[in-house]
């Protein structure tokens, strides 16, 4: 037997869950050939892993690394992670386009953004391959996406002709490989398509035994309706469903969240596949704008901007913003006000001084109401980010300890050297899967080691329909990672973010050692996956 690269010593965890056992495993080309004892009496390149634990490469289920990787393709915060796999599409993806909704999304997305030349999912990520990136890409379609080459940016429900050409087009990328369908609905215009509009998409995604992963209409006061919507858009269309990011937002919501896994358990019970991943942090992040009703977004932004203009119409947002209300979330209050907002401006930005400063003490340096410098804030900076404090630390326990659980960073990818230090973060770009083994594992035993592995790599893999990944078992791909079990944590806090995580040794990417002895090696190994395409 041939081989490429052996990795020596290690303790290695396949990725089922159970106990590590010592052993070596063999590459040859970009797939595993053993795992075993027998492995190791080659004369091949080795990676040395004595004293380490050899694992399946991590699956980020949640990445917004599309545009950070398609201008850096080195994607360091994951490398220093382990992650071998990135998926994108919480409910806005890459394609497809036309282009009106090229342009809405350009002016949202703000002028850092690559040109969106794009046409179609599947081209963009072919396009990521050939340009050379470090980790796997794969991707969701947008529901945004289908909902504004739909109906725009109106909040009605789609026509039958609009619903059937998006259906269609749906199709096209399912067929080209697309993983499902994911959503966002508490953004406008996604919060605009009610469920039957849902079913009625995840038919097509059923067809090609796709997932639908959205995240939720509420995870605040409607949480647990919403978790029923999720739960009868997979019953009625057939469809895996999965929820991004479980959580439960705002004090007085945290107790939903063990009723919450009681009605997941009770679908999966029934026979249904539902599951959900999760970041392993207290603070959300988002646009600052995300904090406007969505009914004042209608129209799109530009819309939004001129309703701002008028005074009538601001006194009703600003009003909007102060008030419960059973219609939309109110983040901005799930996170108890202006003194849980956390401001993320660019710093080349209009507002780039308000940066780290809490919603509270820029209202208070502006001599201005927080709302309404919240207002101003968006007008003045449309792309403004800000990390919502919303979550509690014993609620996030109880979701993760979940066997159905897997992890995602919900972030974009960065290395921790100028000018990406002078963009703004969260620290769960450096953190997230580093955080699980260190805090949850090592530190509070939330989780045994063969466990936490298994929820970052076969079970996402199996869940999204990557095959041949997430295990380390003869005729996998080798996408591997090699870490120290007494050092692996992360570092970036919010306060100073831009830390990689420590304790990862080795990382291969189908075949290719993509960081060796804690060092990246330059190599650009990665590929555009596609469900249930042995690529």
């Amino acid at each position: 037997m041939s081989a490429s690269l052996v990795i020596r010593g290690g303790t290695v965890h396949d990725g089922s869950g159970g106990p590590g056992r010592v052993a070596d495993v063999l590459v040859e080309g970009d797939r595993i050939v053993a795992v075993g004892p027998e492995a190791g009496g080659h004369d091949a390149p080795s990676l040395d892993a004595t004293g380490l634990v050899v694992a399946p490469g991590f699956v980020n289920v949640l990445s917004h690394a599309y545009f950070t990787l398609e201008t850096d393709g080195r994607g360091l915060s994951d490398l220093y992670q382990g992650v071998t796999t990135q998926v994108f599409g919480e409910g806005i993806s890459i394609g497809p386009f036309t282009p009106a909704v090229r342009a809405e999304l350009e002016a949202v997305f703000g002028p850092a953004t690559p040109p969106l030349v794009w046409e179609r999912l599947s081209e963009f990520l072919a396009h990521l391959e050939s340009k050379g990136v470090v980790q796997n890409v794969a991707s969701f379609v947008g529901a945004e996406n289908l909902r504004m080459i739909g109906a725009g940016s109106e909040d009605r429900p789609m026509t039958a002709a609009e619903l059937s050409h998006v259906r269609g087009v749906l199709d096209e990328e399912m067929a080209d490989g697309a993983l499902g369908l994911g959503s966002a609905l508490i953004y406008p215009p996604g919060c605009f398509a009610p469920t039957d509009e849902l079913v009625a998409l995840c038919e097509v995604v059923a067809r090609y035994d796709g997932m639908y992963i959205s995240h939720l209409r509420s995870e605040g006061d409607h949480f647990l309706d919403a978790v029923d919507e999720l739960i009868e858009i997979g019953r009625r269309a057939e469809v895996r469903a999965e929820i991004y990011h479980l959580k439960a937002a705002g004090r007085r919501n945290w107790p939903k969240m063990a009723r919450a896994v009681e009605k997941v358990e009770a679908a999966r019970a029934a026979g249904l596949p539902v599951t959900a991943d999760i970041y392993p942090y207290l603070a959300g992040q988002t646009h600052l704008a995300a904090s406007i009703p969505p009914h004042f977004h209608e129209g799109g932004h530009e819309a939004l901007v001129a309703r701002l203009a008028d005074p009538a119409e601001r006194a009703r947002i600003h009003e909007g913003v102060r008030t419960p209300s059973e219609r939309w979330e109110n983040i901005y209050l799930a996170s108890g006000g202006a003194d849980g907002v956390m401001l993320l401006p660019d710093p080349k930005g209009p507002v780039a001084r308000y940066r780290g400063l809490s919603l509270q003490q820029t209202a208070e340096e502006r001599g201005a109401d927080p709302v309404e410098t919240l207002l101003c804030l968006v007008e003045q900076d449309p792309s403004l980010h800000a990390m919502y404090f919303m979550m509690d630390e014993e609620v996030l326990r109880t979701a993760l300890r979940n066997p159905w659980v897997s992890v995602g960073s919900d972030a974009e990818t960065f290395a921790a050297e100028p000018p990406h230090t002078d963009v703004p973060t969260h620290p769960r770009a450096y953190g997230t899967f580093a955080r699980v083994l260190g805090r949850y594992v090592r530190e509070q035993g939330l989780l045994t080691l063969g466990e936490a592995v298994r929820r970052m790599t076969s079970l996402p893999a199996a869940n999204l329909g990557l095959r041949d990944r997430g295990l380390l078992t003869p005729g996998a791909y080798a996408d591997i990672v090699v870490f120290d079990p007494a050092t692996v944590g992360d570092l970036a806090t919010y306060e100073d973010p831009h830390r990689y995580a420590r304790g990862i040794r080795h990382v291969v990417v189908n075949g290719t050692a993509a960081l060796a002895d804690g060092v990246p090696t330059g190599q650009l190994p990665g590929r555009a996956l596609r469900r249930g395409r042995s690529r």
